[in-house]
Parts: structure tokens; C-alpha cells; sequence
């Protein structure tokens, strides 16, 4: 039973490594707590898989095992190049910004985001000539947590350096060899001759270099996946946002030698210098410490370009604690146009009605700076 276990997890977590999915639970865990967004996934990955061992389990008793076998094997090796097409459909982004609550809202998007997908066809393939279906489940979830998390933390972390291609490349490679292997053991020996099996290869070659012919491509051509473009693209609005806040200091000409504890500018451009530099998100000090330097004759124009770009960089699915950085040098931006800081519910349009309410030309300086930016 620890056997199925192993194997249905190791399956699932190859399956699912560099999926599309894993770029849905960080763009949740930009939304919601990272505790809500794996429990959703549990629940989500728990009905979907559950349904996938069910019907496996029922086909096991009316089909022979040996013809189950060789479908297992096919199957395995249509997984591997699965594995392999260029899928660019962003459709399940959308379903997090539907407002039913984290937890409902995540199980919901995974559960039909992985119907008819390979990993529910794997669950099932697993599970038509398993001793303990029941484990074949415990397996296959316990793998779509594992690879949500580290989404979520590859996403937040290292989303620049991810090697996709190569996971790609691996992920296929495990499934074929299974796949390879099944059907070595299971075919009539009629169908195992030297000119049956270079045709096959012959058939693997041709169809792993068309599925791969668009990402080589692509690779060429220095285009980014979908981690690598939003990591990439956040870190360069920190850049962006650093060098507009830069530009908001009005110098030791005025101010004379800079207070970073004292001044909320000067203090956000050392938080600034430290995301940049080392990777660390810190919060705002206390907001009572930097009262005076409200008052100072800031150009406006520099802090509604430098607010644009922060609200820019919260559409790029930020990690949790970049999310709360960059609110943070909203929120600081937001001090100096308004005297207060602004609500933000994670919705960008109420964020605006909201802004029109303080100054309609300020509000529409924003609006327009910041679709051009997320236009881009």
C-alpha cells in the first residue's frame, strides 16, 4: 500500500510540475492566505480525484486486467506528451476573482480546472489495477498539494531562475518510461519485433518533436513562460517603483542630510534599497514618526507616477509578502496625495471609485498612467 502511495504521488508531482496549475495557486496565494489556498487545493484535488479512483476502481471489475494493463501503458505515454504541448490557456486565472470565500473559491477552480485533465486521467489509470484505491487517492492529492506549494513558493521566491523547460523535459521523460515499461511487459510477444518497435519510436520521435517545436521555438526567440514573465515583470516594477521614489526626495538641498527614520520618503527609499538589493520585504515604520514630512512640497506628478507603478505591480501576482510590501509603499504614497491611506480590497475598480473621491484629476492622472502600464 506504501508502494501505491509513493508511486501515485511521484506521478502526480511529476505531472503537475511546471502545469499551468502551479501558476494558479500563486496567483491565489497573492490573494488569499497561503493556509486557505492549500486547504482549497486539498479539497478541490480530494472530490476531483476521488471521482477519477471511483471510476477506476468500477473498470478494473469488468475489464481484463492484462488489456487494463496495455491501456495504462498507452495512457502513460499520451501523458508524456501531454506533458509536452505548449499550453498557454490563462482561463483559470479568472477563476480567483470570484467572491465566494478562499477556501470555496480555490476547491472550486482546482476541481474544475483538473477535469478531464492528465492528472485526473492519471488518478485514474492508477487506480484500475490497484490493491488499495484508497492510497492511489491519499497519492495522487497529497502530490497537487505538494506541487501547489511549491508553486507558491517558487512563484514568490525564485520565479526568475525556474528551469521550466527542463521540468518539462523530465516530467515527460518519467511518464514515458512507465509507459514504455508497461507495454513491454504486457504486449502479446507477437508485437514486440525489431520492426513494430522502431516504428513506434519512429512515431515517439516525430510527435515529441512536433510538441516540442513551438517551446524550442519560443526559447529561442528569448520568450518568458508564465512564471519566469511574472516574476521577471515584478521585479522590474520594484526597479521602476525604486527610481520614481528616488525621484520624489527633494535632496539634501532642502531637506538637508536624509532622516530615514523620520521622513516617510526617506524611509520608503531604504525599504526601496533592500527589496532591490536583497530580496527583503519590510513594512512601513510607524506612521505617527513621519507626520512633518507630510508637509514638505513634494511634486505631485512624481508621487502619482511612483502610486501608478505600485498599483501596477499588485496585477503582476505578487507574493504574499511582496504584496504587503508594495501596499505598504501605496499606503505611504497614498499619505502624501491624501493626508490618508486608502482601503484596498484586492479590486482595482473600487480602488478607483474610491480615488475619484479625492480629487477627480488626481484620480484620473492614476487611472490613465495605470493602464498604460499594464497595458504595455
Amino acid at each position: 500500500m506504501i508502494q501505491e502511495f509513493i508511486r501515485s504521488l511521484f506521478l502526480i508531482f511529476m505531472a503537475e510540475m511546471g502545469d499551468k496549475t502551479q501558476i494558479l495557486a500563486m496567483a491565489f496565494a497573492t490573494q488569499y492566505k497561503v493556509k486557505k489556498v492549500l486547504l482549497g487545493v486539498f479539497l478541490g484535488s480530494l472530490l476531483n480525484h476521488g471521482i477519477a479512483v471511483a471510476v477506476g476502481s468500477y473498470l478494473s471489475n469488468i475489464i481484463p486486467i492484462n488489456t487494463i494493463q496495455i491501456v495504462a501503458g498507452i495512457s502513460f505515454i499520451g501523458f508524456a506528451l501531454w506533458t509536452l504541448k505548449n499550453d498557454k490557456d490563462d482561463d483559470e486565472e479568472d477563476q480567483g476573482k470570484r467572491n465566494l470565500g478562499p477556501v470555496f473559491t480555490v476547491a472550486m477552480a482546482f476541481f474544475i480546472g483538473e477535469l478531464g485533465d492528465k492528472t485526473q486521467l492519471t488518478a485514474i489509470t492508477l487506480s484500475v489495477d490497484a490493491v488499495y484505491p484508497v492510497f492511489i487517492l491519499m497519492g495522487t492529492v497529497a502530490g497537487m498539494i505538494l506541487t501547489s506549494g511549491i508553486g507558491i513558493y517558487v512563484g514568490s521566491k525564485i520565479g526568475d531562475r525556474i528551469p521550466e523547460f527542463t521540468i518539462k523535459i523530465a516530467s515527460a521523460s518519467i511518464f514515458m518510461f512507465f509507459g514504455i515499461t508497461k507495454l513491454y511487459t504486457t504486449l502479446p510477444p507477437t508485437y514486440l519485433q525489431p520492426t513494430y518497435i522502431g516504428g513506434f519510436f519512429i512515431i515517439i520521435g516525430i510527435s515529441v518533436f512536433v510538441l516540442l517545436k513551438p517551446a524550442l521555438e519560443a526559447k529561442k526567440r528569448g520568450e518568458l513562460t508564465p512564471f519566469r514573465e511574472a516574476a521577471l515583470t515584478l521585479y522590474e516594477y520594484t526597479h521602476q517603483i525604486k527610481g520614481a521614489v528616488d525621484e520624489i526626495c527633494l535632496g539634501e538641498g532642502q531637506c538637508g542630510k536624509c532622516q530615514g527614520q523620520s521622513c516617510i520618503i526617506g524611509h520608503t527609499k531604504i525599504l526601496l534599497h533592500q527589496a532591490v538589493e536583497s530580496g527583503k520585504f519590510q513594512k512601513l515604520g510607524e506612521w505617527q514618526g513621519f507626520s512633518e514630512s507630510l508637509e514638505k512640497n513634494f511634486e505631485e506628478g512624481k508621487v502619482i507616477e511612483s502610486l501608478s507603478l505600485t498599483l501596477a505591480a499588485l496585477t503582476q501576482h505578487p507574493s504574499q509578502e511582496e504584496t504587503v510590501f508594495i501596499h505598504t509603499v501605496r499606503q505611504a504614497l497614498e499619505m502624501i496625495l491624501f493626508k490618508e491611506k486608502l482601503p484596498y480590497d484586492d479590486n482595482l475598480d473600487r480602488y478607483f471609485e474610491d480615488l475619484k473621491k479625492r480629487g477627480t484629476k488626481v484620480a484620473q492622472k492614476i487611472i490613465r498612467r495605470v493602464e498604460e502600464l499594464t497595458s504595455a
